[in-house]
């Protein structure tokens, strides 16, 4: 699609949202601030601050008038436009005919507000902080976010997430979900099983808590099949086949919320996997539960899972490139508003810098890609003004490279960050 596609099919998307019938009078008058006004300003905004962003749009209201505006928003229409854009855009790049879906979640720091679902306070943090947790699905070889589930910190349950997302997708060619560990519950697993065109790579643990057939393997490369049957009972019959027994509590309901001995399942249910365990350089192993065939060597899982880092490298884009820890509300809707729409507009960018062909110098040293940062600043001066060319948005993408380092590393340094006040914000 060209840039001008592009934007035309987001154009699109906003003004069908927009227009959609409601219940709702408030948006019926003849307003400054329309649904479609809103929609556009918050999926085009910076890190500014509102009055700043509400000048670079060219809107004449202030601050508190944006704000009551957005109150009378559910999150939801900022959702609806993210799946309508992702509905009209072909993204077809595949790796060997799987479209590659990798899962994490990552957490967005809100304003204080001991009062809001997102408040968290515990021992480690007596008083307490708000979060809300992003739960996405990532199309790691289009690099464009595909679904995802937005849940206040507390009430944080990334299996859940991937389930609630396995069960309102239906996928009409090959996926792949690739997950890291913390996702390898006998619950998931057998949704995963369950679920029509879908394979799975999960990195699970191998220690003392690993599953108990993946615990008894040896500690060394392999590539074979083990079988187990779950069971919600225990009885003679069960203990003498040695089925691994799933306690679930007798008043939990299908899909609860309780994470120890969720199942929704009969009993017993049999379960079969491929466990692909590698050394890496360092000389320590990771292990793999997959459903691929043979056909998938040792060396493609290896490479599927290292896909998955792709996810990591987008939380930090959402974030610091397109700014989403620079918000403009302090309610938990303001904030889910604003993660659909740094959603969106990362789609956005996404498949235009796909567009784009970075010259690689012959005699260079290193490959070079596009700078993704300066890629959003300048796409979105092109979904916010009229007289920018498509074409020549390209050419000024492919200008803006930077070298690709094999190898290159840095430790992570994890550190708690808190949220950017409001009067903290730069003019420019």
């Amino acid at each position: 699609m060209t840039p001008d596609a592009i934007k035309a099919a987001l154009s699109t998307a906003i003004c069908e949202t927009a227009v959609q019938p409601r219940d709702d009078e408030r948006f019926s008058r003849s307003r400054k601030l329309t649904m479609d006004t809103v929609l556009h300003l918050l999926i085009g905004a910076e890190g500014g601050s509102l009055a700043k962003e509400l000048h670079s749009a060219g809107v004449d209201a202030t601050p508190a008038a944006l704000s009551q505006r957005r109150a009378q928003i559910v999150p939801d229409m900022f959702r609806d436009v993210f799946l309508r854009f992702n509905s009209v855009c072909g993204d077809s790049e595949t790796f060997r005919g799987y479209r590659i879906l990798a899962v994490d979640g990552t957490s967005v720091n809100m304003p204080r507000n001991p009062n809001a679902p997102s408040f968290v306070c515990n021992d480690s943090a007596p008083n307490g902080y708000n979060q809300l947790h992003l739960n996405p699905l990532y199309d790691v070889c289009n690099k464009i976010y595909f679904d995802v589930v937005v849940e206040p910190k507390p009430q944080k349950d990334e299996n859940g997430a991937l389930i609630e997302m396995l069960r309102r997708n239906e996928f009409e060619r090959p996926t792949l979900i690739v997950a890291d560990r913390g996702y390898e519950s006998y619950n998931l697993i057998a949704h995963l099983l369950e679920k029509e065109q879908t394979d799975f790579v999960i990195r699970v643990k191998q220690n003392h808590s690993a599953m108990r057939e993946i615990a008894r393997l040896p500690m060394l490369e392999l590539d074979c099949d083990i079988a187990f049957t779950i069971t919600t009972t225990q009885t003679n019959e069960d203990k003498l086949r040695r089925h691994i027994y799933l306690q679930v509590p007798q008043k939990s309901k299908e899909g609860s919320k309780t994470r120890r001995g969720r199942w929704d399942f009969p009993s017993p249910y049999p379960i079969h996997l491929r466990i692909v365990r590698f050394q890496l350089e360092t000389g320590e192993f990771e292990t793999i539960a997959t459903s691929l065939p043979r056909s998938f060597t040792l060396e493609d899982i290896r490479e599927l899972y290292h896909l998955r880092w792709g996810i990591e490298t987008s939380f930090r884009d959402l974030k610091y490139s397109l700014g989403l820890v620079n918000l403009h509300g302090k309610s938990d809707a303001f904030v889910e508003q604003e993660m659909y729409a740094a959603l969106t507009a990362f789609n956005f960018t996404s498949r235009i810098v796909r567009e784009a062909v970075v010259h690689q110098p012959k005699d260079g040293v290193y490959a070079y890609r596009v700078n993704f940062k300066m890629a959003v600043g300048l796409c979105r001066e092109f979904f916010r003004t009229s007289n920018v060319d498509g074409e020549e948005l390209i050419q000024q993408i492919a200008k803006y490279a930077v070298p690709v380092r094999p190898g290159h590393r840095d430790n992570r340094n994890l550190r708690a960050k808190g949220f950017v006040g409001f009067t903290y914000r730069v003019a420019a």
